[in-house]
């Protein structure tokens, strides 16, 4: 089993140090940045399965950073590391998007129970989304375990293994970023050159499968991946 990455952005050097070598020698993949637009370079360029923001950083604070990277992943697990105690700013916390809420001084021990805790919750949501089979996209009814997508005029499209599997992962992350890198790997095994630009002759494939329904569109999310959008109207 992989490890579970970590993004930490803390500005302050010692805190940031120990808190990284902290959660590196219990088993995690700790990466530290040490403000706010270092944090959100990183996390565009990265895949973390949960992030620690300190809220008072220079440049960008751990708000405006939150903000930032819930507009590309709104499920990553966020944790705020804040001196602040006062109601108002906890609320604000959890507004922008905060999975928790821990003010300084803390126990290492009381943050490594609170990032399990949110690492199990969403482990289990993983592993109940993994096992969906059936969904219905726009105007689409998709069968992933006959491989049939029936549109509601009648029409039935039988579709390949590899489209299955595709429409699939872009199905589970609707209106999100699909990676590109975890769909290859998932897929075809590999997130190799050849095998990236079968994935693109996949996808152009599944949007000609799609386009009777307008509302419905398969994304470039640039640098990153496919996000497969309904539209309103």
């Amino acid at each position: 089993m992989s490890k579970a990455s970590i993004l930490l952005v803390e500005d302050d050097p010692n805190l940031g140090q120990i808190l990284k070598e902290y959660l590196d020698i219990k088993g995690y993949e700790t990466t530290l940045s040490r403000d706010g637009e270092a944090g959100l370079k990183t996390f565009k360029n990265g895949r973390f399965d949960l992030c620690i923001f300190d809220v008072m950083m220079p440049r960008m604070d751990g708000y405006e950073l939150a903000q930032e990277v819930r507009i590309i992943d709104e499920d990553v697990p966020i944790i705020f590391l804040t001196a602040k105690s006062m109601k108002e700013d906890t609320l604000k916390g959890f507004q922008v998007g905060a999975d928790d809420y821990v003010t300084k001084p803390f126990s290492m021990e009381e943050m490594l129970m609170r990032i399990q805790a949110i690492l199990r919750r969403t482990n289990k949501l993983n592993e109940e989304a993994e096992k969906q089979t059936k969904f219905e996209v726009g105007r689409f009814k998709f069968d992933y375990e006959s491989q049939k997508l029936l549109f509601d005029g009648g029409d039935e499209q039988k579709l390949t293994s590899k489209e299955s599997e595709l429409l699939r992962l872009l199905a589970l992350h609707k209106n999100q970023t699909m990676d590109r890198s975890l769909a290859l790997k998932k897929i075809w095994l590999d997130d190799n050159y050849f095998n990236s630009r079968s994935m693109d002759v996949y996808i152009t494939k599944l949007r000609k499968y799609l386009k009777a329904d307008e509302r419905l569109q398969i994304i470039n999310v640039h640098g990153q991946g496919f996000k497969l959008v309904e539209l309103d109207g």
